[in-house]
């Protein structure tokens, strides 16, 4: 459940952000007129989300048993990649996001209205097709669907709720901290999902090592209850680990975490 509340929070607020400039810099032009379309360029953004997503479920659920896990393997692994692209393009892009938007509207609002609606549309749906890859892996590698649908919902709720919040000037939160802190813990999630990925490929046979086992704790933990589902939402735990998928998980947070790390130690350096 905390993994997918995770997601929900961090891509929602990046998306609900995104939205609030838009309207911000709309209603400081004095185009309020513009706003509708906005919304219809938003609204069409979160029904293709949805629609890729309903697309993924349905898709795996017509596969044969082989097929789903070729299928639920190989989506892991775009979704790692994906997630791992993101939380370095909003690192770099974070401080000039808000003057980018701001020429996409310009030109937009000389363009014509479907051009402004085009804009609201394209800074929002790459957040939604991120959010339902990495969110179809993160729920099959997980014991609990119905709990990280529930940290799903919750965790879109949450990040409509701060956007608002945001926007109305309510709160002041450190959005560049907010977004390095849930940046480390997406690669953490995203290191599960990549451990998920490595075990379907080892059922099937294109990857050794599936009885080689670092860890089998089943007997102690099993993968349904209440530790091994918090386990698994959090660090991506698995009960039955084998070498390969440990030795790649840790080889992935060492790739991701040291460069992504890198320049927030630099600069604490610099302020000390």
């Amino acid at each position: 459940m905390l993994s997918s509340f995770i997601i929900a929070l961090r891509e929602g607020l990046e998306a609900a952000l995104i939205v609030g400039i838009l309207i911000a810099y709309v209603h400081k032009s004095g185009k309020g007129h513009l706003l509708s379309y906005i919304w219809g360029g938003v609204a069409a953004a979160v029904i293709a989300s949805g629609a890729l997503g309903a697309l993924l479920s349905f898709t795996s659920a017509e596969l044969t048993p082989k097929g789903e896990e070729l299928f639920a393997g190989t989506t892991s692994l775009l979704a790692v990649g994906v997630v791992t692209w993101m939380v370095f393009w909003m690192k770099r892009t974070a401080r000039s996001l808000r003057s980018d938007l701001a020429s996409k509207v310009d030109q937009a609002i000389v363009t014509g209205s479907l051009a402004l609606a085009g804009a609201a549309f394209f800074a929002v749906i790459r957040e939604g097709l991120e959010t339902s890859l990495f969110v179809y892996s993160n729920f099959k590698s997980v014991a609990n669907p119905f709990n990280s649908a529930i940290g799903l919902t919750t965790g879109f709720a949450a990040a409509i709720a701060l956007g608002y919040l945001i926007y109305k000037s309510a709160i002041g939160l450190d959005l560049s901290k907010f977004f390095t802190y849930t940046g480390i813990a997406l690669i953490i999630v995203a290191a599960g999902v990549l451990s998920y990925g490595v075990h379907e490929f080892q059922e099937l046979g294109y990857l050794p090592g599936q009885d080689a086992f670092a860890w089998d704790v089943t007997t102690l933990i099993a993968k349904e209850s209440l530790l091994g589902g918090i386990l698994a939402g959090t660090i991506g735990f698995d009960t039955t680990t084998s070498w390969l998928q440990l030795g790649l998980y840790i080889a992935y947070l060492g790739a991701v975490l040291t460069p992504y790390l890198a320049k927030e130690r630099v600069k604490s350096l610099v302020k000390a």
